[in-house]
C-alpha cells in the first residue's frame, strides 16, 4: 500500500482522507497555517470539524511545521488547499518536493492573464518550478463531487487529469474505491477549465431560485422552468469557452456539466445566487454569508474579464456570451436579472 500525504485540510482535501485510508493507504493529513485549530481538533476527536462522521482509523495529523516529516517517503502528495492557496501551494509547497511522488490538487479555478489568456493551476504551478530548474508530475482532480457526500460514500465519479496515462492509472489505484469512481485524461486544460467555468454558471441559475421567491414568497414551491433554461444556456456558455481553451473533447464539458449540477444544489455558489435574486446586492450578499468562502465569484469575475480583453482584440463577440456577461455585471453592483430573449437562438 502507499503513502499518502494530503497537504490543505480544508473540506475537500480532508474528504478524500477516507478513500485514501478506506483503500488501505497510510494517510497523513497536513494543515496549512490556516489550519492549526483544524488539526488540534483532528487530533482530539478524530474528526474534522465540520464532518459529521469520523476519519477512518489510523489517519494521521501534522501541523504545517510538520510538514517535511509528513511528505517524507511519500508515494502521493495531494494539493488539498483552496484556489486563495494556490501561490502558498507553489512558493511554499511545490520547493519542498523532491519529484518521487506525483502531485494531484483539488483546487479548483483559472487566473486570467492580461492578454485575455486564462491558465490552470497546474500551468501556474509549472511556470513557478520553472523558474527553479524543478520538475514534478503535476495533476488534477476535476468533477462533480462535494466533500460532504464524499464523506457520506456517495457513488461519486471524477476525473483525473495530468500529462502522463500510467502516473494517473498509479494514483487511481491508490484512491479508487466502491464508491470512488475515476476516468483518467491527459487533457489537463479541458477538465480543470469546466470545473472552473461552471462557477458564474451556478450562480446566475441560482439567481432564478431567489427571483422566484421574491417574486412569490421566500417558502414557494421551487420552479424549474426557469433554472432549467438557465442551465441550457450555461452548458452553451461553457462548451463556446471550452472551445476557446483548446479542451480537446466532449467529455471535458460533461464532467463540467455534472459539476456544474452539483455546484448549484449542493455548493455556497447557490447560497449567494438565491440572495442575489432575492434583491440583495453583492455586498449585502457577502455579508449575509459573513464566514462563508465564496471563491467561486473570484473565479466568475476572471473568466469574464479575461472574455471581455478577447472580444476588445476581435476574437470572439460578448454576444455569445450574454449569461456570463450578466453574472458579471450583477457581481458589480447591478440588479439580479436573467437575459432572457438574448439566450434564444436562430433568430437572426
Amino acid at each position: 500500500m502507499a503513502i499518502v500525504t494530503i497537504i490543505g485540510s480544508g473540506m475537500m482535501g480532508s474528504a478524500l482522507a477516507f478513500p485514501a485510508r478506506e483503500n488501505g493507504n497510510t494517510v497523513r493529513l497536513v494543515g496549512t497555517p490556516l489550519d492549526r485549530e483544524i488539526i488540534d481538533t483532528c487530533r482530539k476527536n478524530g474528526r474534522h470539524p465540520k464532518f459529521k462522521t469520523d476519519f477512518p482509523d489510523g489517519v494521521e495529523y501534522y501541523q504545517v511545521d510538520e510538514i517535511d516529516t509528513a511528505i517524507a517517503g511519500a508515494d502521493l502528495i495531494i494539493g488539498g488547499v483552496s484556489s486563495f492557496g494556490v501561490d502558498w501551494f507553489g512558493d511554499f509547497v511545490l520547493p519542498r518536493l523532491d519529484g518521487s511522488a506525483p502531485v494531484i490538487t483539488v483546487t479548483k479555478g483559472l487566473m486570467d492573464t492580461p492578454d485575455g489568456r486564462l491558465l490552470t493551476y497546474p500551468d501556474i504551478w509549472r511556470q513557478k518550478l520553472d523558474k527553479l530548474g524543478k520538475k514534478l508530475s503535476l495533476n488534477a482532480i476535476g468533477g462533480p463531487c462535494t466533500s460532504y457526500e464524499l464523506v457520506a460514500h456517495d457513488q461519486t465519479e471524477v476525473a483525473f487529469c495530468g500529462g502522463d496515462i500510467a502516473t494517473l492509472k498509479r494514483i487511481r489505484d491508490i484512491m479508487s474505491t466502491d464508491y470512488y469512481h475515476i476516468s483518467v485524461t491527459t487533457d489537463v486544460t479541458g477538465i480543470e477549465s469546466a470545473v472552473a467555468l461552471k462557477n458564474g454558471y451556478a450562480l446566475a441559475i441560482a439567481l432564478t431560485i431567489g427571483m422566484n421567491q421574491k417574486e412569490r414568497g421566500i417558502d414557494s414551491e421551487l420552479h424549474f422552468n426557469s433554472q432549467a433554461a438557465v442551465f441550457g444556456q450555461s452548458v452553451r456558455e461553457m462548451a463556446r469557452l471550452l472551445r476557446l481553451q483548446g479542451a480537446e473533447s466532449l467529455d471535458n464539458l460533461c464532467v463540467g456539466a455534472g459539476d456544474l449540477y452539483v455546484t448549484v444544489y449542493g455548493g455556497r455558489t447557490r447560497l449567494v445566487g438565491i440572495l442575489l435574486g432575492r434583491g440583495l446586492d453583492i455586498d449585502e450578499a457577502k455579508a449575509e454569508l459573513n464566514g462563508v468562502t465564496l471563491e467561486s465569484l473570484v473565479v466568475a469575475e476572471r473568466v469574464a474579464r479575461a472574455v471581455r480583453v478577447r472580444a476588445e482584440k476581435g476574437e470572439l463577440s460578448l454576444d455569445d456570451y450574454p449569461l456570463l456577461m450578466q453574472v458579471d455585471d450583477i457581481l458589480h453592483h447591478s440588479p439580479a436579472s436573467i437575459p432572457w430573449e438574448k439566450m434564444t437562438f436562430g433568430n437572426n
